[in-house]
């Protein structure tokens, strides 16, 4: 479906000032809640060793999932650091794609399967892209808070994106990657999004195709909320709706 087309059933504005300026405070309030519901999170349903990859968001590096990647093999996954240092979108992975592509074949290799990605934010577009080109070795998609089914001036990040990419939302080649991302995928496909969200307008997070799970939280450390966790573990498990 085009991008133009998404935005008639889509909001186009950026989340209001004031879930901006309460992002920091909720996201401390989120790693209360996570220590707070750690061991709670032990009976979830436990994991068949799949390889699952973690991509980070916008500037983040593999250090900010460590929680999500110890949960996972903690569940009996096979859990990766993407190894392509801070996320900077095409700086990090290639115009192309072809390092993260080349990480994905290399998980592949080395487990026999095709490997689950889950991505926060940036990373969910990302992960998005990256299962069109290479379907052969994606097996499920799951994204975080991704705005992949709207336009970049929807955030509250846009202005960040282009300091740290060096790339403008105006870019013929941005609009691009985002049609792409936002076609339904061939694989099953998860979106987990906020209405909360302070950072990225939360209706552009998901669209009618997968499945879509509605979380409250921050943007920010949203991959350490309990509540995303045990949505993750629920769909790796079969078990979501």
């Amino acid at each position: 479906m085009a991008l133009s087309n998404m935005l008639a059933t889509h909001a186009d504005r950026p989340p209001s000032k004031l879930a901006l300026l309460a992002e920091g405070p909720r996201a401390a309030f989120g790693l209360g809640e996570l220590a707070a519901h750690w061991p709670d999170l032990r009976s979830l349903p436990r994991g068949d060793t799949r390889p699952v990859l973690v991509l980070p968001g916008l500037s983040n590096s593999d250090r900010s999932n460590l929680a999500m990647r110890a949960f996972l093999r903690r569940l009996g996954y096979r859990a990766y650091g993407w190894g392509l240092g801070r996320n900077l979108g095409v700086r990090s992975i290639g115009a192309e794609g072809e390092r993260l592509i080349a990480r994905i074949e290399q998980i592949h290799a080395e487990t026999g399967e095709k490997v689950t990605l889950v991505g926060i934010s940036l990373g969910g577009i990302m992960s998005r892209i990256a299962a069109h080109r290479r379907p052969d070795l994606v097996r499920e998609v799951i994204t975080i808070s991704a705005p992949f089914a709207g336009p970049p001036s929807a955030t509250n990040v846009w202005r960040p994106f282009e300091w740290l990419t060096g790339e403008k939302i105006t870019d013929a080649v941005v609009a691009e990657r985002l049609e792409e991302a936002v076609r339904p995928l061939p694989m099953p496909s998860t979106a987990i999004w906020s209405r909360s969200d302070g950072l990225v307008n939360g209706l552009i997070c998901h669209t009618a195709e997968g499945r879509a799970i509605e979380v409250r939280s921050s943007h920010l450390f949203v991959q350490m909320r309990a509540e995303v966790l045990r949505a993750i573990a629920q769909v790796l498990a079969g078990g979501a709706n």
